[in-house]
């Protein structure tokens, strides 16, 4: 396996691990791709975009989803 792929694979890992921390390893393929074109369009810098990314900054955090979206009902 050559580095790149393993790259590649590596980051595709991760990235898988995103989704299932985000408890989104059942949701339907073209859900996900359809949200995640839609997150694409954010504009980087956006107060929406800083929004989103201090969400999942916290749940980096957090040892378990609940307690990032108890605290964001609290918001």
């Amino acid at each position: 396996m050559t580095a790149e792929r393993k790259r590649e694979a590596r980051q595709k890992f991760l990235l898988g691990g995103i989704v299932v921390k985000a408890r989104l390893s059942k949701a339907d393929r073209a859900f996900l791709l359809g949200g995640l074109l839609e997150l694409a369009r954010i504009v980087a810098g956006s107060s929406e975009h800083q929004r989103l990314r201090e969400i999942g900054e916290e749940a980096f955090k957090a040892s378990s989803l609940d307690a990032v979206q108890e605290k964001a009902e609290w918001h």
